[in-house]
């Protein structure tokens, strides 16, 4: 049985700023002139620099690992609905919705910034007690 519930939820926010998404990029070697070169980005797409969408999907991350027990992320499926842009708030809201059996749970993910929703979609996730040695 796992440890979370059906209805247990958590958060997690990050400020994302310009030294956030270098970092990002330089961890993950993800160098996508949009994210990094202002000029470029200025002319680009979105009319400016951007976060990586994974940035955001990370703070998704950190609101599963508060639920209850021990978290081992599955899977995911994210859809991206709108920027990040340097100086804004991602704040993610995780919702368990079902009990999969074999201690798997669906959860709902969303992060939003203040204005509006980020991204949105659904993880599979165990949520098992924690074994102490």
């Amino acid at each position: 049985m796992p440890v979370a519930t059906v209805e247990d939820a958590a958060e997690a926010s990050l400020t994302v700023t310009e030294e956030t998404i270098d970092a990002y990029a330089d961890l993950t070697g993800d160098d996508n002139p949009i994210h990094r070169d202002d000029e470029y980005a200025a002319e680009a797409l979105f009319g400016g620099r951007v976060a990586h969408g994974m940035l955001s999907a990370g703070v998704v991350s950190a609101a599963l690992a508060d639920l209850p027990g021990d978290i081992v992320y599955l899977s995911q499926d994210l859809t991206f609905e709108n920027s990040v842009r340097p100086g804004q708030t991602v704040t993610a809201r995780v919702t368990v919705e079902e009990e999969l059996g074999d201690d798997r749970l669906r959860v709902e993910t969303v992060a939003e910034t203040e204005d509006e929703r980020v991204l949105s979609g659904e993880a599979v996730v165990l949520s098992v007690p924690h074994e102490s040695d």
